[in-house]
């Protein structure tokens, strides 16, 4: 059964809005999240399916493309993308020159697995974090079957330089992609988020204590992306608990970050509202939005009616949609026709093929 839109006013005047981000005019604010979909082939190097998956998602105001391994050896995916290599810089020029000849505008989302790698789908190596605590409560896809999280090991000081170099390398190869910007993962359980949030970061020193002190990585990342493109985005997700994630003042968190970002060449903030377990509670968009003076962008759980609502309202400059545009390659045309939505298959979500990735059907085929 196709998933009904919500009744709505059309044409809804401001979520197509055009909007200026950087050097980019995006026709409307229909953003796609990040997706993690696992598609890409050996080495990590994404292929024809992957460019056709993102071609046919053109018409989003921006497309944020997943979660991409900025260096190697940290997969926590098994069959995500990198790019740190040739081969991946290659490949994802396939994607980029396929979503500009639709018309879109793409950005890469760069990212360091954390904690949440696996020694199975890294050579047997161990995981590094701020501290020595590993995911409870979940277990991880790895070629021997769902496996539990290990122990991390942790991160020394003298170590951290390398991951800025990485994170900046890996702009550096986006822009020879042919990406029109990067979005920095620093949310969801994954390495700068486990720097900045209490529960997970345990360490003295430099990069432990203090808010200021968790966030120093973060910043220093930022620091470096920004010399490398362009258009650089954020991505945060203070209340989120998956990866066994917490923290013990999100709300203080959020508040610190969205006053030292406006310091940074940042164009956009990336905010997840919520927890996808519900276990951690509050507001986060509201401090972001007093504090932050830059344009945010929010995402998890919206329809076209509330987002709609949000943008008016001027709580958010847009929103990212993540199943609803895995589903329906041609969102913006079915919001704007209040057109029933594809029911996402969660199945398919992490399987191989083109199977629950380039088929759902658009308005134009059914």
């Amino acid at each position: 059964m196709p998933m009904a839109l919500p009744p709505s006013p059309s044409p809804m005047p401001s979520l197509f809005s055009p909007m200026v981000l950087g050097a980019l005019e995006l026709p409307n604010r229909i953003w796609m999240a990040p997706l993690t979909r696992c598609r890409a082939e050996d080495g990590h190097v994404p292929g024809a399916l992957m460019a056709e998956y993102y071609a046919q998602r053109a018409s989003a105001g921006l497309i944020i493309a997943e979660a991409t391994m900025a260096m190697e050896g940290h997969s926590a995916f098994w069959h995500e993308p990198g790019i740190h290599s040739q081969a991946q810089v290659d490949g994802w020029r396939l994607t980029t020159d396929a979503v500009h000849r639709a018309g879109g505008r793409i950005v890469l989302q760069i990212w360091h697995g954390g904690r949440a790698c696996h020694p199975l789908l890294n050579g047997g190596r161990v995981p590094v974090a701020p501290s020595p605590i590993a995911i409870t409560g979940d277990t991880v896809r790895t070629p021997e079957g769902k496996q539990p999280y290990v122990v991390p090991r942790e991160l020394d000081d003298d170590e951290i330089p390398a991951i800025v170099e990485g994170f900046r390398l890996a702009a550096r190869n986006a822009m020879a992609a042919g990406f029109d910007g990067v979005e920095v993962h620093g949310a969801n359980g994954y390495l700068l988020d486990e720097f900045l949030r209490d529960g997970s970061n345990h360490r003295s020193g430099p990069y432990g204590g203090p808010i200021a002190q968790r966030a120093r990585l973060l910043l220093e990342v930022l620091e470096a992306v920004a010399g490398e493109t362009p258009l650089m985005g954020l991505r945060l997700s203070p209340l989120n608990s998956y990866n066994a994630m917490a923290d013990s003042d999100p709300i203080g968190l959020i508040t610190w970050l969205a006053r030292r970002l406006n310091d940074l060449p940042l164009a956009y903030l990336h905010l997840m509202r919520g927890d996808f377990l519900g276990r951690q509670q509050g507001d986060v968009l509201s401090p972001a939005r007093e504090h932050y003076r830059g344009v945010l962008v929010s995402n998890m759980g919206y329809d076209a009616t509330e987002a709609e609502a949000a943008i008016a309202a001027g709580a958010v400059d847009a929103v990212a949609f993540g199943t609803a545009f895995l589903a329906n390659p041609d969102l913006p045309a079915r919001i704007r026709r209040g057109a029933p939505l594809n029911e996402p298959d969660p199945a398919t979500f992490y399987s191989p093929g083109p199977a629950g990735y380039t088929d759902y059907p658009t308005l134009a085929s059914v």
